[in-house]
């Protein structure tokens, strides 16, 4: 009751806002836009069970008070999942049988000219885009990775940051951004809750009954918890170009401590898992511009683990007291305090009959750590406009993905995203499209061939 007394009180003030800016002169006025996005999946196997319902109203506020300040904002109102309901009691759960929620995705203060003429600075919680990739950015680490929905590449959740941008002259710049404490990624929701689990390889004649897991979070302070951020960028010889440092942490937890409980006498176990976030520095560079009439980017991040980062395996309470502690209590260094490269390049192109295409060549996903688990991704994107540009066919899109070159036939991932959209209204678009998921192997998407699913979205702009 209590949130949706929260929504009205919002619909209210923004109400109230919208009246009070009107009535005011037109330099001086609120502007409010956003959009309304339904999102409906249902899975192509025999049951056609539902697989994402999500109804998301974006409210964006947008405030010029002087010629050198302003406000923003964006505040997502959802309807989103499944009813979960088990027990009549439920039933009086409103919050259950109709699952809701309510996100600050951006609020900030932006003052030109601070204290120098060339000195503008941020501050709210904000997105702090970085890269010049399509969506898929490796030096893009200053804001949590928003992993709800696994088929949206690139979202970010914001931060609560202070970003300041020094303006040398008109092609060169410089940015500092300060984020005082640590955000982790929030994981995949629904059916795709276990897609980036990893696969645990268990000794011969042991089964896993379970497994629980309790999280190392950094101390809430300036040295444990905050994250900084400097990039330089300019432009020459007609292209963009930046390069960037971030100190923060890896924003998914690593697995460091592992206790085998056992739980019967055939074998069955039970894991409790010690996770952390590690340390880490992360060195950028990316660029973008054109051959001719192609257009080109590249990026590329070095990541550097602060320390080695070591996994200890408890398998003490399967064994006697009397066995050596060698044998029981074993380490393994999992991740080593040696740099690894992600990278992407890519580049784009629109024909004379208007159709346009998209290519990337992506060198490591966003979970993969080390540079032996970096696998290669190849995506692409064609896609063709009719009637007067309000019917799009995207008969090519999704990628190709590799896990081990030597052994491609047992180690690949394949998606396939058709899409079919109609601009019914300059503001308003329908889309259908499917996703289809096969491969062989440990590769994320390999594994989530069980899930080719039907989309139906509808987007209202305003």
């Amino acid at each position: 009751m209590k949130r949706i007394n929260l929504i009205f009180a919002m619909f209210m003030v923004i109400i109230i806002s919208t009246n009070i800016a009107n009535a005011q002169e037109a330099d001086n006025k609120i502007k409010l836009s956003g959009d309304f996005l339904t999102d409906q999946r249902f899975l192509l196997n025999e049951l056609n069970d539902w697989a994402w319902n999500e109804s998301r109203l974006s409210l964006k506020l947008n405030k010029s008070i002087t010629d050198n300040s302003k406000f923003y904002s964006d505040v997502w109102l959802r309807n989103i999942g499944l009813p979960q309901y088990a027990s009549s009691a439920d039933l009086y759960n409103k919050g259950i049988i109709d699952p809701y929620n309510i996100e600050l995705r951006e609020a900030y203060v932006e003052l030109y000219g601070f204290l120098f003429k060339n000195l503008d600075i941020k501050i709210g919680r904000q997105r702090i885009a970085w890269g010049t990739a399509d969506k898929l950015n490796p030096t893009d680490n200053l804001n949590p990775y928003d992993l709800e929905d696994i088929l949206d590449f690139g979202r970010h959740r914001g931060s609560d940051a202070i970003n300041m941008t020094y303006y040398l002259n008109n092609e060169f710049s410089v940015q500092a951004v300060f984020v005082p404490f640590f955000q982790p990624v929030n994981m995949p929701v629904g059916i795709f809750a276990n897609a980036l689990n990893p696969t645990m390889e268990l000794p011969e004649g042991m089964i896993l009954m379970g497994m629980s897991d309790s999280l190392l979070t950094p101390r809430y302070n300036l040295e444990e918890s905050s994250t900084a951020g400097f990039k330089f960028k300019g432009f020459a010889a007609g292209f963009d170009f930046s390069l960037s440092y971030v100190w923060g942490r890896d924003g998914m937890p690593i697995a460091t401590y592992n206790t085998f409980i056992p739980v019967d006498m055939t074998g069955g176990i039970n894991i409790n898992s010690q996770l952390e976030f590690t340390r880490i520095h992360i060195f950028g560079a990316d660029l973008a511009g054109s051959i001719g009439s192609v257009g080109v980017w590249a990026e590329a991040a070095a990541f550097l683990p602060e320390n080695n980062v070591n996994m200890t395996t408890d398998l003490s309470a399967l064994y006697p007291p009397s066995t050596p502690v060698e044998m029981t209590i074993l380490d393994t260094t999992v991740l080593e305090n040696k740099a690894y490269i992600k990278f992407v390049v890519g580049a784009d192109y629109t024909f004379g009959d208007g159709s346009y295409l998209n290519f990337q060549y992506l060198h490591g996903f966003i979970h993969e750590r080390g540079t032996e688990a970096l696998n290669d991704y190849f995506m692409i994107g064609y896609e063709k406009k009719f009637f007067d540009e309000k019917l799009k066919l995207r008969p090519l899109a999704g990628g190709f993905i590799v896990s081990d070159w030597e052994d491609t036939g047992n180690n690949y991932a394949l998606i396939y995203t058709p899409e079919i959209s109609y601009q019914a209204t300059d503001n308003a678009e329908i889309s259908l499209s499917t996703v289809i998921f096969d491969g062989k192997g440990t590769n994320m998407f390999a594994n989530l061939s069980d899930y080719n699913m039907f989309m139906l979205k509808l987007k209202y702009s305003f």
